[in-house]
């Protein structure tokens, strides 16, 4: 069971603030691919296989963004969402559907929370919320 159980009302009210902060994440994503990209350049290593630590070792002056990074994500996850990938801008919402345990799933760009799937459905098994509206409630 979930720390957190959201309704849709309390899920949809996160949005505005979930916009900033993937926005913030994208720019600062950016900067570190340029980052990466260009020391991947210089050393002929594949971007993957540059950890973290070895970024920071290499460039210094990039820790303010990873740091801001790490920032937003505790942000996010403070919230009782759980963010589930910056390539897509995934949050998701734990909250309840006839007594089962689901995920009320948001996309960056999304005005509001209109799709959910089960636990291990994911991005993929997404369905509209709209039939299903009525009957999500939080159990706080």
């Amino acid at each position: 069971m979930p720390d957190r159980v959201f309704t849709v009302e309390e899920a949809n009210a996160l949005i505005p603030r979930l916009e900033i902060i993937l926005s913030q994440l994208q720019q600062y994503s950016r900067v570190l691919r340029d980052v990466i990209a260009d020391l991947s350049e210089a050393s002929g290593e594949v971007p993957d296989a540059l950890t973290t630590e070895q970024l920071l070792a290499l460039r210094p002056e990039v820790r303010p963004v990873a740091t801001a990074m790490e920032g937003l994500l505790r942000e996010i996850e403070a919230t009782g969402a759980h963010f589930k990938g910056l390539a897509l801008g995934l949050v998701d919402f734990p909250a309840e559907i006839d007594g089962d345990t689901i995920l009320l799933c948001w996309q960056f760009g999304e005005k509001e929370v209109g799709y959910y799937h089960t636990l291990d459905g994911g991005f993929a098994g997404r369905k509209p919320l709209h039939p299903a509206v009525e009957r999500v409630r939080s159990l706080q």
